[in-house]
């Protein structure tokens, strides 16, 4: 479970731009999410505070009891690489290495030893449909190879949260529903957390919960029992 507590992140103390106003909020275990709002409304401010990656000025994160804004930066780190992964809207792949490769960073990062990372770098690549892709190099993929492989990446460790940012703003109708599916499928077969960030509200109304933000503020959130 994830709890937020009166979230407050502030940006330039001159000029001062409140981009979470007192935010609270809880996501349960084993749920999709979508955080919803427009260019600018503090959406991604708020999964960047939910993920620890950006530190509010106020409040509380507990993410199964513990306050990850109190942690240290190491102990961030290895917080995040233990419980989550992130798949954002520019894939953020390393062009030049192979798949096999960008795939085996984030196992590196977790501190997974090198003779248990072949079998899972190999499943993951087969879930996203990219098993024949293993030694190409990241750079020769379509878009939407490298957004499977984004993801192929960020599963393979089996996170129990994960973040997409926008991901598939920059993607046709039909790739997107390829992506969007191994998003949902992930969440449903590892009982996860998947929480989306996006301004798509037809992504967001295949979520169990739909968080809708504007100017910092949450304005309303639905789940599916209300959206009936």
């Amino acid at each position: 479970m994830i709890e937020v507590k009166n979230v407050t992140k502030i940006y330039n103390k001159k000029n001062a731009f409140t981009a979470l106003d007192n935010i609270n909020l809880t996501i349960p275990s084993n749920t999709s999410v979508a955080i919803l709002g427009k260019s600018g409304s503090g959406k991604s401010t708020l999964m960047h505070a939910i993920s620890g990656l950006d530190k509010p000025q106020k409040g509380q994160v507990l993410v199964d009891g513990e306050d990850i804004l109190r942690l240290k930066p190491r102990a961030t780190d290895r917080f995040r690489a233990s419980k989550m992964a992130f798949i954002f809207q520019s894939f953020f792949v390393e062009g030049g290495e192979s798949c096999y490769s960008n795939v085996s960073l984030s196992l590196e990062t977790a501190g997974v030893p090198v003779r248990k990372r072949k079998k899972l770098i190999e499943q993951a690549l087969q879930s996203v449909d990219l098993g024949d892709k293993i030694k190409s190099r990241a750079k020769d993929l379509s878009g939407g190879q490298k957004q499977r492989l984004a993801i192929a990446r960020a599963i393979v460790g089996e996170p129990e949260i994960l973040f997409a940012d926008e991901p598939t703003g920059n993607l046709d109708s039909v790739t997107s529903k390829v992506i969007e599916d191994l998003l949902f499928d992930y969440q449903k077969k590892n009982r996860a957390t998947l929480i989306i960030v996006t301004h798509d509200e037809e992504l967001a109304s295949r979520c169990n919960t739909v968080i809708n933000i504007k100017d910092g503020k949450i304005v309303s959130q639905s789940t599916e029992e209300s959206k009936k």
